[in-house]
């Protein structure tokens, strides 16, 4: 018998699960706030700083949430900790509809970065990888790809509610629909089977080869940060720069929303391709691509060209978290595997907070994305380096686990 006929098929409904489940609630509270921007500049007369902050509040608190629930879920199970999360999460969002001050905001989205986005994405994420015993690049790239569905499709949808009922309605409507999606999806998770006497001893030698976990994760840290620096650029402020050149704001969020829905398949393909040729190498790869293509989004003026330079974008940009996943499953021992991605994660969203608030504060200053998208690419590179360094940290080790 096979080591894939060996795994259980519920495997796969946990995968669906925590696909729709990261699609909602990472869309919400990672990049949701995207579609925002301009109304509540026009509305409230915020700056774009301001305003990106309630972005940044939310993913600070999801960034300290997941390395408090990430362990939570290890000891008290996936199901309780998710279905937590996401009631918090829809209340939130709820509760944002009534507020009147900006700090209100920057408190609410803070509590449903910690208590709800934060008791989500790390345990989802964990249990995923831990219902594999092999093809987890796969199963991890097919949950991530349900993110950047919703990445993609939160803002569109939030575009058509707030002209449909304004800013208060589309944040009420929005907290309704997640508590109505949410609850039932987080009560399909469950905790994995035993492990078989073959799967025990294959854990067994992945704890006696992994690299010293201190290591992975303290240049994975670094690296993340970088990269998600770079990444969440584009991802708050492609919509405002869009309409910036005089297009309309459901016009700009159907550019992110099919750039987005390519990225539905570049995970696919990343998680593919770190099962063939590693995860390192794999996330190398989405990098670089995401890199080279992040500050030519300032050249572009035409609607039609923001689409075709958004999707080719949007398909290495989609292998970026799939690596990073990935790689920490692959160099880290499974008895240490949630705590490492508790950590690292909580640096990849201190990287998306800093790039979004960076990008509206940049805009600010000077008039233009131009300095943004040139802080993107600079954060591109760096991680680049911090990256590669791990990957030839990790040859030696590999080779000799080979032979």
């Amino acid at each position: 018998m096979s080591k894939v006929s060996q795994q259980p098929t519920y495997r796969w409904v946990i995968v669906s699960a925590s696909a729709l489940i990261l699609a909602i609630s990472m869309g919400a509270i990672v990049n949701g706030i995207s579609a925002f921007i301009v109304p509540m500049q026009d509305t409230f007369g915020w700056q774009r700083g301001d305003v990106a902050l309630i972005n940044f509040s939310g993913i600070m608190g999801l960034a300290f949430g997941g390395l408090v629930m990430g362990p939570l879920a290890d000891r008290r199970g996936t199901r309780p900790v998710v279905l937590f999360g996401v009631i918090i999460l829809g209340l939130c969002y709820l509760a944002a509809s009534f507020v009147t001050m900006l700090w209100q905001l920057y408190l609410l989205f803070f509590l449903a970065g910690f208590f709800g986005a934060g008791a989500i994405f790390s345990p989802v994420m964990a249990a995923v990888g831990n219902w594999f015993y092999v093809g987890a690049g796969m199963a991890i790239g097919i949950v991530t790809a349900g993110q950047a569905l919703g990445q993609g499709g939160v803002p569109f949808a939030s575009s058509l509610l707030i002209e449909e009922f304004g800013i208060d309605g589309a944040l009420r409507t929005t907290g309704v629909i997640m508590l109505i999606s949410l609850i039932p999806l987080a009560l399909l998770l469950r905790q994995p089977p035993a492990l078989n006497v073959e799967q025990s001893k294959a854990k067994a030698v992945e704890e006696e080869t992994a690299l010293p976990t201190n290591v992975v994760v303290f240049r994975m840290s670094a690296a993340i940060i970088l990269c998600c620096i770079c990444m969440s650029v584009p991802l708050i402020h492609l919509v405002p720069l869009i309409q910036d050149r005089g297009f309309a704001p459901e016009e700009a969020s159907s550019v992110i929303f099919a750039m987005l829905l390519v990225a539905i398949l570049g995970r696919l393909v990343f998680g593919k391709l770190a099962d063939i040729i590693g995860a390192l190498p794999a996330y190398m790869t989405a990098t670089a691509w995401m890199t080279l293509m992040v500050f030519g989004f300032t050249y572009i003026e035409k609607l039609q060209s923001f689409y075709i330079y958004a999707v080719v974008y949007g398909f290495g940009y989609a292998g970026v978290m799939t690596g990073v996943l990935t790689s920490i499953r692959e160099l880290t021992p499974p008895s240490r595997r949630a705590s490492a991605l508790g950590i690292v994660v909580m640096f990849g969203w201190f990287g998306h907070a800093i790039g979004g608030y960076q990008g509206g504060a940049l805009y600010d200053i000077t008039g233009n994305y131009t300095a943004a998208y040139a802080a993107a690419l600079a954060a591109g590179i760096l991680n680049l380096i911090v990256v590669s360094s791990l990957w030839r940290k990790t040859r030696g080790p590999r080779q000799l686990v080979l032979q």
